[in-house]
């Protein structure tokens, strides 16, 4: 990468999984990594951006950074923002954009008011050069421009994502608490399960953590289906792009990177219709020949022979299912575990520290994050 082409970048990233995509951003040959509080701060260049947003797995959205500059006040945010960056490019008036803000600055401490003033700044410069405007369209825009204030500076970035990168295109959207794609390749990652052993899910409901497993250890690019908003961008390259497709494309393989086969991915699912939904997923994921999903109870698994890793996201009352009808089916859980899998590594994702007493179990490592704004635990229990 030749230094005059880089930028800096950021990835918005689930709370708790900050140095885990770093590591992945890292792998994908992003440099001056740094993990910071939701987010992954990262060098880049065009081709580079382009991988990553085809494959990275745990970014909600990459922005590319267009400027920064000194803001310690609203004033100061209006003019920086039309003097930064060269808008006749980036903004013509026909194209629609949205703003989003973050961060706070003296006398702009809601991020509502931030982003009107960079709008107010943006469609005031268009109609001074042009005697036009563009409209703001919230939905589908044609450029999302994000402002962060903090630190007496602004910094203005671009997001190339369009709709988050968590929406991988395999599920409806559905279920009442879903998993997050992203969110469930962090915590597969953090099991460091690599595909050489037994994986399994007793409760695995839509199908998630097993479909994100078996995409990771077989190379299937998360973005190979989506539809990305640089390739509006005026400098977009389809060159770099197309090349950056193919490279996404050509990393998928039927084995593990070292040529072994993927060990079994099962999973159970009581609701013979949720079963059947997640097969529909996995199939639609890519990954159907890999995972096998079976209608039944978690109190009737039985784990393959030898050591193995079980990963569990069960209800915990926050939204679905009565805490007190739940106490007992963590209790079940628990004897299953220690009865049946000795040897395997058991991960929990808890929203609930009182139910999780339930299993009866001491956890080795506790890693706090977030699911759907539930502060959770993903547990690590290691069965003697």
């Amino acid at each position: 990468m030749t230094e005059q082409m880089q930028f800096q970048g950021t990835a918005v990233i689930p709370p708790g999984l900050e140095a885990c995509g770093a590591e992945e951003l890292s792998a994908l040959g992003a440099t001056d990594v740094k993990a910071l509080h939701r987010a992954v701060g990262f060098r880049t260049d065009l081709a580079g951006f382009y991988r990553l947003q085809l494959q990275a797995r745990l970014p909600f959205r990459l922005l590319r950074q267009l400027a920064v500059f000194p803001c310690r006040h609203r004033e100061e945010l209006y003019a920086g923002v039309q003097r930064s960056v060269d808008w006749s490019e980036w903004l013509p008036p026909e194209l629609s954009f949205r703003v989003d803000a973050s961060g706070s600055l003296p006398g702009l401490t809601h991020s509502h008011y931030s982003a009107l003033q960079v709008k107010n700044a943006l469609v005031d410069w268009q109609r001074e050069r042009w005697g036009e405007r563009s409209s703001v369209d919230l939905d589908n825009p044609d450029l999302s421009i994000h402002v962060h204030l903090g630190g007496g500076q602004a910094r203005l970035s671009v997001d190339g994502s369009g709709e988050s990168l968590h929406r991988r295109g395999y599920r409806p959207r559905m279920g009442l608490a879903p998993l997050k794609e992203n969110l469930a390749a962090g915590l597969i990652r953090l099991t460091g399960w690599d595909g050489s052993v037994p994986l399994a899910d007793p409760l695995c409901g839509s199908g998630t953590l097993l479909i994100e497993a078996a995409c990771m250890a077989l190379g299937r690019a998360p973005g190979l289906d989506h539809r990305f908003a640089l390739e509006r961008w005026p400098d977009f390259n389809g060159q770099l792009w197309t090349q950056a497709l193919e490279q996404a494309g050509q990393s998928e393989r039927q084995q593990l990177a070292d040529g072994r086969p993927l060990a079994a991915v099962m999973g159970l699912e009581l609701d013979g219709e949720v079963a059947d939904q997640a097969r529909a997923n996995a199939e639609a994921a890519g990954v159907g020949d890999a995972i096998s999903i079976q209608s039944g109870d978690f109190r009737s698994f039985q784990p393959p022979e030898g050591p193995g890793v079980l990963v569990c996201n069960p209800p915990y009352g926050e939204r679905i299912g009565d805490r007190d009808a739940l106490e007992p089916l963590y209790a079940d859980l628990g004897r299953m575990v220690k009865e049946r899998c000795s040897g395997w590594d058991f991960w929990l994702l808890s929203g609930n520290p009182e139910l999780t007493g339930a299993l009866k179990m001491k956890a080795s490592r506790r890693i706090p994050v977030s699911n759907g704004g539930i502060d959770c635990r993903w547990l690590h229990y290691a069965i003697h």
